[in-house]
């Protein structure tokens, strides 16, 4: 089973890109599934073919899927859309409102990414290729399973406890109906499967990431820190597609403007992401719709190459010793001293880089040893562990 997500700036074109390698993956024998995470849903406009919210055969051996929020949630977690939509409902709320509040924000593109751990427990495909929502909603996605496994671990059991003891005294008192033990075990279905989706998103011999970035500043900022969050939360990046670049010999002085914008940027990235692989991609003199122009684009993303190979193989966070120290080394790219905060607690560690937080379960060899300090470089954070 291979896993690959395309992810990068709404707008930068990676529901074509997907689309294109999707169809070159099953163009070559590989059994392969593609599918949206993005709610304003494009990928059935990509691949011109009318989707819905099942698994839809597009091709020989390519399967398509745009996932329903409202269809998973009465799929799958039932008692949870039911108690929600109850609990609106004796707020005065019309009950079609009512029903559609209960599927809480985020829940399209949660709902999207659990298809990945259902469809790698099947195997009933060599490859899933999954074209992510914009960056910003991506990267919060993929740090949920970070906050379910705290939730699971740290408050769910007790809070269960709590309410199983209070619900005889409190419920006749109160209008809201407080949550039962049905919609509990739901809830922690919900949270086991985002767990489990983690462990095929951060495995690299199975998933890797790719970022598809257009060349102008705002995009390539945000390209840079999402290669920085992703490392943060052990997600790898295995390449970037630079896409729509001007052809060479353009004699048009707005064009050519921007040919040497385009350059500029271009060694800007190369420097920036090495030792990743950038596959550059022109812009086309059609639209990219449908099999046979998805194809093109891939032939020019990849050449000869697979697009299921790894490009790149490395490792996010690795532990050596130094001397009588130990050091925990986290990939951080383009991450500075200031923007980083550590915190520990108990035999975690909190790396908080801008928005997002990560905890880390330190391995037994470092949770009872005293922290000494951190530095970054070359990249990597580095955090030195001193004596027990």
């Amino acid at each position: 089973m291979r896993v690959i997500l395309f992810t990068g700036k709404g707008g930068v074109g990676k529901t074509s890109i997907a689309a294109a390698s999707a169809h070159r993956l099953a163009r070559s024998g590989l059994k392969t599934v593609i599918m949206s995470t993005d709610p304003a849903h494009s990928l059935g406009d990509s691949l011109d073919v009318e989707l819905g919210p099942n698994l839809t055969q597009v091709g020989a051996n390519l399967w398509a899927h745009e996932v329903s929020a409202l269809h998973e949630m009465e799929r799958h977690w039932k008692r949870l859309h039911d108690y929600a939509a109850s609990v609106f409902a004796t707020q005065g709320l019309d009950g079609v409102v009512a029903e559609e509040l209960a599927n809480p924000p985020g829940m399209d593109e949660v709902a999207s990414l659990m298809w990945i751990k259902h469809y790698a427990e099947r195997a009933d495909h060599d490859v899933i290729v999954v074209d992510c929502a914009p960056t910003g909603e991506t990267l919060q996605l993929l740090s949920f399973p970070d906050a379910a496994k705290w939730w699971l671990d740290k408050i769910y059991p007790w809070e269960r406890k709590a309410m199983r003891m209070a619900r005889p005294l409190l419920q006749p008192m109160l209008d809201v109906p407080l949550p039962t033990d049905d919609v509990y075990a739901s809830l922690k279905d919900l949270l086991l499967d985002l767990e489990g989706m983690k462990k095929v998103l951060t495995d690299s011999s199975v998933t890797s990431v790719r970022i598809v970035l257009n060349l102008e500043k705002m995009v390539i900022k945000e390209a840079k820190r999402a290669f920085t969050y992703l490392s943060l939360f052990g997600y790898v990046t295995d390449a970037v597609i630079v896409n729509r670049l001007l052809p060479d010999g353009l004699q048009d002085d707005l064009f050519r403007n921007w040919h040497a914008i385009h350059r500029k940027y271009a060694l800007e990235v190369e420097k920036a992401f090495a030792p990743l692989p950038i596959f550059n991609v022109p812009l086309f003199d059609q639209e990219v719709i449908g099999e046979r122009m998805l194809l093109r684009m891939a032939d020019a993303i990849y050449g000869e190459r697979d697009p299921a190979d790894r490009f790149y193989e490395g490792t996010t966070q690795r532990v050596e010793k130094c001397g009588q120290e130990y050091v925990l080394a986290l990939r951080l790219p383009f991450a500075e001293r200031g923007d980083v905060d550590l915190a520990r607690h108990d035999g975690e560690l909190f790396i908080t880089v801008g928005n997002y937080r990560r905890e880390i379960a330190l391995p037994r060899v470092l949770a009872s040893r005293t922290t000494l300090g951190a530095v970054i470089e070359e990249g990597e954070l580095k955090v030195r562990f001193g004596k027990p």
